[in-house]
C-alpha cells in the first residue's frame, strides 16, 4: 500500500520517540526530570492574566467566525506598534505583516513562497526542523555543522562557500535548540555577505532570501542583546522574512498567535498560500492579542517576572553542571544567553556502567541518563547534528525550580557509577 514519496521518506521525530519512553516510565510510577519539551507547564509558567482575560472576553463576545487570511487589521496594527517600539523595526500592517496560528505555518509558508523543487536551502545544525521543511519542498539540503566554539551559531566565513545558487538561508536567534544568540559583528558579517551575493546576481535571478526566526527574542538574559538583520543593515529588509509571535514570548504555545514580517511581494504570496491551508490564528485569540500587546505596563511587568523565573532556572542548572565539570566529570554547559534552553554536554560514550556495559554511542548515553538519573534531555542529533555529538538541549519550560537540587544530585550519582 504505497503512499506519496514525501510520506514514505519523512524522518520521524527523535523527540517524539524520546517522549514515548518517558511516558512509559512515568506510567510505571517513576519520577522523571523531564527537560525535553520546548513548551511550558501552564501551572509553572501561565500566560499573562490580562491576555487570558481578553481571550475569555472575546469568546463571550462571540468572536468565533473566520478571520481574514492575513489576520485581523487591529492585530496587524498592534504587532506593528509592538515591533516598532521594542525593536525599532517598521513594517506596514496592511502589506508587510501576516498573522498565523503560531510559527510553524509561517515557516512552512516562507519555504513554500520562496523555494522551488531542487533549489538550495542553507541551514546550520543543530537547528529546529529546517531539515524537514527542506524535505517537504524537495529542496537541496546545504548543511553546515555549527561548532561549540561559536556557541553553535554559524559564521559568515563558514557560510560564504555555500551561497552560490542558494535561494534561502535559514537563521534563528535566539537559537532553538541551543539557547545561544548571534553577536552583533557575527550577524553584521552574515548580512554583508548576503547583500554582496545578491548584488552579484542578475536581474533575472532569484535573490538569496533570509528566514530569520526570532521567536525567542524577548527572552535574553544578563548582558546578552538581541540583534536582527534589518536593524543592522536596513537594505536587508528586501530579503528578510521574520518569524515571530506570542508562543514563547508569553508562554502561549497553545494559544496559537504568530506572525511573519517581510517584503510586500513575499507577504502577499504567503497570505495566498496560508488562505488555502486555513492556518489562521483563532479569531478570539487575535482579538485578545490585539488588545493585550498595546498594554505596555502589563507587558513589561509580565516579561520582567517571566524572564526572571526562566533565567533563575537556567543559571542554577548551569552552575550545577559547572560544579560537576570541576569535580572531574565529563560534562559541560554553555552559560545561559537566551530562550528557555541550556546547551549541555554529556561526553560519556565509551564509559562503562556499574554492570560493565559500555555506553557505545550517544543513544546509549541518553538512555543511561534517563534510566539511571531519571533525567530526560534531547540529543543534538535530534536537531540534525552528527550522531556522535555529545551535546544536548535542556529545556526549563516545565521545570519546577525546587526540584533542581534533586535532579543534579541524581545526575551526580549516575555519573559517579561510570568507569
Amino acid at each position: 500500500m504505497k503512499l506519496s514519496h514525501l510520506a514514505e521518506t519523512l524522518i520521524g521525530s527523535e523527540i517524539i520517540k524520546l517522549a514515548g519512553e518517558i511516558k512509559e516510565k512515568q506510567a510505571k510510577g517513576e519520577k522523571i526530570y523531564n527537560f525535553t519539551i520546548g513548551d511550558f507547564d501552564p501551572k509553572v509558567f501561565p500566560i499573562p492574566v490580562e491576555f487570558e482575560n481578553e481571550i475569555c472576553q472575546a469568546y463571550r463576545d462571540k468572536y468565533t467566525n473566520y478571520p481574514p487570511a492575513d489576520g485581523i487589521a487591529e492585530l496587524r496594527k498592534a504587532v506593528g506598534e509592538f515591533i516598532a517600539e521594542r525593536e525599532g523595526l517598521t513594517f506596514d500592517p496592511a502589506s508587510e505583516i501576516v498573522i498565523s496560528c503560531g510559527g510553524r505555518p509561517i515557516i512552512y509558508a516562507t519555504y513554500r513562497t520562496i523555494v522551488d523543487r531542487g533549489e538550495k536551502v542553507i541551514y546550520a545544525t543543530p537547528s529546529w526542523n529546517n531539515n524537514h521543511y527542506t524535505h517537504f519542498l524537495e529542496g537541496e539540503h546545504v548543511v553546515l555543522e555549527a561548532k561549540a566554539e561559536n556557541d553553535f551559531m554559524p559564521t559568515a566565513a563558514e557560510l560564504k562557500p555555500l551561497l552560490k545558487g542558494a535561494t534561502l538561508l535559514a537563521l534563528c536567534s535566539p537559537q532553538n535548540p541551543t539557547g545561544t544568540t548571534f553577536g552583533k559583528k557575527q550577524l553584521e558579517e552574515i548580512c554583508d555577505m548576503v547583500l554582496a551575493e545578491n548584488k552579484s546576481r542578475g536581474a533575472d535571478e532569484k535573490p538569496l532570501y533570509v528566514l530569520f526566526d526570532q521567536m525567542y527574542w524577548v527572552l535574553t538574559f544578563g548582558e546578552t542583546e538581541h540583534y536582527n538583520p534589518v536593524s543592522l543593515r536596513p537594505e536587508m529588509k528586501n530579503y528578510t522574512v521574520f518569524i515571530d509571535g506570542m508562543s514563547k514570548a508569553f508562554a502561549g504555545t497553545g494559544v496559537r498567535v504568530g506572525w511573519a514580517l517581510g517584503p510586500k511581494h513575499v507577504m502577499t504570496k504567503m497570505k495566498a498560500i496560508l488562505s488555502h491551508v486555513g492556518a489562521w490564528s483563532p479569531m478570539a485569540e487575535q482579538k485578545a492579542a490585539a488588545k493585550y500587546l498595546v498594554q505596555k505596563e502589563a507587558v513589561d511587568k509580565y516579561l520582567k517576572h517571566f524572564k526572571g523565573e526562566v533565567e533563575e532556572r537556567l543559571v542554577k542548572i548551569y552552575e550545577g553542571f559547572d560544579a560537576l565539570k570541576k569535580a572531574g566529570h565529563k560534562v559541560d554547559a554553555i552559560a545561559p544567553q537566551a530562550a528557555i534552553y541550556l546547551t549541555i554536554k554529556l561526553d560519556l560514550a565509551g564509559k562503562k556502567t556499574a554492570d560493565g556495559i559500555v555506553l557505545e554511542d550517544q543513544g546509549a548515553v541518553t538512555s543511561y541518563i534517563l534510566d539511571e538519573a531519571k533525567l530526560a534531555v534531547v540529543p543534538f542529533y535530534a536537531f540534525g547534528s552528527a550522531k556522535t555529538s555529545p551535546w544536548y538541549r535542556l529545556s526549563v519550560g516545565t521545570c519546577v525550580k525546587e526540584e533542581i537540587p534533586a535532579m543534579l544530585a541524581a545526575l551526580k550519582a549516575a555519573l559517579e557509577k561510570l568507569q
